[in-house]
């Protein structure tokens, strides 16, 4: 489980205690680029998040008012998860992550994302 207080008020420390772990960043990188909203839809992620541990990371997620969780309006025992205007902030960083590892990574599949992601950055200037 991850830790409840924050190590230091160094702003890297603070994003990192926020979503600084593989999966919240996972779960946000698939809400925002794959439009993934639902419990079953993060399971289906290539990586193979545990159910314990995509439980634990929503719930921080949604604590830390990254996300926000509603009923799914056509089935009643899902729900969607959707990124606040704090989560929408960390959109930038996902990008520059995906530059990063895509520069990195020769066998990266950001490679085949490249100008799905510049339009999708050129379209959150907007």
């Amino acid at each position: 489980m991850k830790r409840m207080d924050i190590k230091s008020h160094c702003p890297i420390n603070f994003t990192l205690e926020v979503v600084g772990d593989p999966w919240s960043l996972l779960i946000l990188r698939d809400i925002a680029f794959f439009e993934k909203n639902t419990f079953k839809d993060f399971l289906e992620s290539s990586e193979r998040i545990t159910t314990n541990i995509l439980t634990n990371r929503l719930f921080m997620l949604e604590k830390n008012g990254i996300l926000t969780k509603e009923p799914h309006p056509t089935d009643l025992r899902s729900s969607l998860y959707t990124l606040t205007k704090k989560g929408h902030g960390l959109i930038p960083l996902l990008i520059a992550m995906v530059k990063w590892g895509t520069k990195h990574d020769p066998h990266s599949t950001g490679h085949a994302y490249k100008n799905s992601f510049q339009e999708f950055k050129k379209n959150q200037a907007c």
